[in-house]
């Protein structure tokens, strides 16, 4: 099993960013790595909503598995290779201030976990991927704290 985890922090109330993840079907309006995504269960939030993305050529099914509002959401992702046994991205939130210490922040965290086996080769592919989707992960995080502070400038502009 491997794990890689990225944060940043973003200008912005945990539940205005909580918004934004919670809108589960929306991820491409904000992801520059996500082409295009929808639902595809009746249910569009909570453990049990599922959504289809398109990441380039890749099609993938990402399951709720936890959800804690304003807190934690995880999803399981299908699709990927068969090597891989499982992968679950978790987004967790914490507020702080922000760097100048005198706005609201939130410190968002993304965490990748990839499991391909317990077989020492199979532990090689299960960082190799992590290491890629951590790739992803980075882009998703600049993605969301772009797209989140500039809805903050645009609510502050006269």
């Amino acid at each position: 099993m491997a794990e890689i985890a990225h944060a940043t922090s973003i200008a912005s109330l945990p539940e205005d960013i909580w918004a934004a993840l919670a809108d589960f079907g929306g991820i491409s309006r904000w992801a520059p790595n996500v082409d295009h995504s929808c639902l595809t269960t009746s249910r569009s939030e909570g453990v049990g909503a599922v959504r289809r993305v398109q990441v380039g050529r890749n099609a993938l099914l990402e399951r709720v598995v936890e959800w804690e509002p304003g807190d934690r959401i995880a999803y399981a992702i299908e699709g990927l290779p068969p090597v891989v046994r499982a992968a679950v991205n978790t987004w967790s939130l914490e507020a702080s201030q922000s760097r100048e210490g005198d706005d609201d922040a939130t410190e968002v965290t993304l965490r990748t976990l990839v499991d391909a086996g317990p077989q020492p080769p199979r532990q090689v592919v299960a960082r190799v991927v992590a290491r890629a989707m951590g790739k992803a992960s980075v882009q998703m995080l600049a993605g969301l704290k772009g797209h989140l502070e500039a809805a903050q400038s645009e609510e502050v502009a006269p």
